[in-house]
C-alpha cells in the first residue's frame, strides 16, 4: 500500500504532526489514523470475500488476468521489442561473428575500411549521375 513511501518520508510527517498536532494530540491521532487503517483493511478483506463467495469458481477465472497485469509492473518494452524480433539472438547483425570491431584498421561505424566500396571523385564540371527511377 505505501511502497512508494520511505522511512525518511514517515519520519518526516511524523515530525510535521508532531509540530501540527503537539505532544498531547499525537498519541490520539496515531491511534485514530491506526484504527480507521484497520477499519479500511477490514472493509476491503471483507469485500473480497463477499465477492469470492458470490461469484465462486469465476473468481478464480477473473483472478488471473488482473494477475497478469500485475507482472506488467517489471516489463521492459526494449528487452520485449529485442526479443521479439531477434528471438533472444544476442548478435542479431552477427558483428561480433564475423569479428567486425571498432578497432584499429576500422572506420566509426564499425565496419573494416576494405569492405566499403570508394566512389571516384567527380571531375571538374561533370554532373553526377542522375537516376530517373528514383525520383
Amino acid at each position: 500500500m505505501f511502497e512508494s513511501v520511505g522511512w525518511g518520508e514517515i519520519l518526516v510527517l511524523i515530525v510535521v504532526a508532531l509540530f501540527v498536532l503537539g505532544p498531547e494530540r499525537l498519541p490520539e491521532a496515531a491511534s485514530w489514523v491506526a484504527k480507521s487503517m484497520r477499519k479500511v483493511r477490514d472493509f476491503a478483506t471483507g469485500a473480497r470475500q463477499q465477492l469470492r463467495d458470490e461469484m465462486g469458481s469465476d473468481f478464480d477465472e477473473l483472478r488471473k488476468p488482473l494477475e497478469d497485469l500485475r507482472g506488467l509492473r517489471n516489463f521492459d518494452p526494449k528487452r520485449a521489442v529485442t526479443q521479439h524480433l531477434f528471438d533472444g539472438d544476442t548478435d542479431p547483425l552477427g558483428i561480433k561473428e564475423n569479428g567486425y570491431t571498432n578497432g584499429a584498421g576500422a572506420k566509426p561505424n564499425g565496419f573494416p575500411a576494405s569492405s566499403t566500396p570508394q566512389a571516384e571523385p567527380l571531375k571538374p564540371g561533370e554532373k553526377p549521375p542522375v537516376d530517373p527511377d528514383a525520383t
